[in-house]
């Protein structure tokens, strides 16, 4: 890997975080479940890591704030037009893994 400074690679390290925030927003038909169980993480886990991030540097982040930082809307709205019920496939592969830390 090319030498790349600290301010530099920080500064792609936010834009490439912004490009998919940016990605999860426009692609509303995937489900947070969906996601959990294919990759591991969702955009509930964005906005956790997000908010420990803020809480790190002293930074006061409510967790709502820090959901609608990824959810580019309050996350009580983003439910309502977007989740759907999990099927009976997705909960089952939905592990106890998975639930410990989501």
């Amino acid at each position: 890997m090319k030498d790349i400074d600290q301010q530099t690679q920080t500064e792609l390290e936010a834009a490439a975080f912004r490009t998919l925030v940016e990605h999860l927003r426009n692609r509303t038909d995937v489900q947070n479940i969906d996601m959990m169980n294919l990759a591991g993480f969702c955009r509930n886990c964005l906005s956790r890591w997000y908010g420990e991030a803020a809480a790190e540097k002293g930074v006061e982040l409510s967790k709502e704030d820090a959901r609608e930082i990824v959810y580019g809307m309050p996350y009580g709205e983003w439910k309502d037009k977007y989740q759907t019920e999990a099927t009976a496939d997705q909960q089952a592969k939905f592990s106890d893994e998975i639930k410990k830390v989501h």
